[in-house]
């Protein structure tokens, strides 16, 4: 099913600085079965990190298969295989109406998208990841907690670093499997690191969620070394 480009997303949660204008801007998307609510924790800590950011996390447009709760494209009969074509499909299928939310929300507070980050879990995690790979630096970051793209990468962003976080006990998205994709992107020389926690399986742990934070405050962007050593060279 193509997703109207055009959709209006309900945000449950949208928290805002307490004074002055957003410094930067966290687009947060809730996996499959699940609702932006469940984001909490993380959005939570986030705006503890970070108080001047706006916070938010937005409801995917759709009913998921269960009639449950939400869901951005459907899994039924879904092949998660990097080798299957079905997959790739619907994930392409919402990323012209996510672009589009993305760009309306940095406009509406103003931070461009170099402070931008967005973060998903699973589903979300996918799109997150596929989003910054169809548009170089619509977010300077991307925090992808149980997700890994739906196909090899054939290139890796240039302006935006992607942070992997995965519990070893995963059964829905195989560790493994989300090792090969990193080397893939290292040997593409993208900027992207990788966590991978023991005894953790398919979940937004509290022990990934540090982990991020850490990546956040510590992490210099590749980008950023680069255009250091360029200036260096320059000056010598």
């Amino acid at each position: 099913m193509q997703v109207p480009s055009d959709v209006s997303l309900e945000c449950p949660i949208e928290w805002l600085p307490a004074a002055g204008r957003p410094e930067q801007l966290i687009l947060l998307l809730h996996g499959w079965c699940s609702s932006a609510t469940d984001m909490a924790p993380l959005a939570q800590r986030l705006r503890l990190e970070f108080p001047q950011a706006a916070v938010l996390a937005p409801d995917a447009p759709n009913v998921d298969d269960k009639g449950r709760q939400r869901q951005w494209y459907s899994i039924a009969d879904l092949d998660v295989s990097l080798d299957a074509s079905t997959w790739p499909a619907r994930v392409d299928s919402v990323l012209p109406m996510l672009q589009s939310w993305v760009r309306a929300q940095q406009q509406r507070l103003g931070v461009g998208p170099a402070a931008t980050a967005l973060g998903g879990f699973s589903q979300g995690a996918v799109l997150a990841l596929s989003l910054a790979l169809k548009e170089d630096g619509i977010a300077g970051r991307v925090l992808a907690f149980g997700g890994m793209l739906p196909k090899a990468p054939v290139a890796a962003p240039r302006h935006t670093t992607l942070h992997l976080f995965h519990g070893e006990d995963d059964k829905v998205f195989a560790a493994g499997a989300l090792r090969r994709c990193f080397e893939q992107l290292g040997e593409l020389q993208g900027d992207a690191t990788i966590d991978l926690a023991e005894g953790i399986g398919h979940e937004l742990h509290p022990v990934l969620i540090a982990r991020a934070m850490h990546r956040l405050h510590s992490h210099i962007p590749l980008r950023t070394w680069q255009a250091a050593l360029g200036a260096a060279q320059a000056a010598r």
